[in-house]
């Protein structure tokens, strides 16, 4: 397992153990590592949101082309 180093001003530290505290995290380690797992977990479903929107107006696009109502883009 490779390491890393933060450093934190002390408010903002201060805010952190608070927090941890209150919600019973046992060290800084699990809190930030949990904190960044779910901050991958987000931007995974965000980017599945933007697939799914892009796969709803690709499917659109094509409904239109086929009704006549747009023409097919050549290139």
């Amino acid at each position: 397992m490779e390491q890393i180093c933060i450093r934190l001003k002390g408010n903002f530290l201060a805010a952190l153990e608070r927090i941890m505290k209150k919600n019973r995290y046992a060290t800084k380690t699990e809190f930030i590592r949990e904190a960044i797992r779910e901050k991958m977990r987000q931007l995974e479903e965000k980017e599945i949101l933007q697939d799914k929107d892009l796969m709803r107006q690709f499917k659109e696009s094509l409904k239109n082309l086929k009704k006549g109502k747009i023409k097919e883009f050549e290139y």
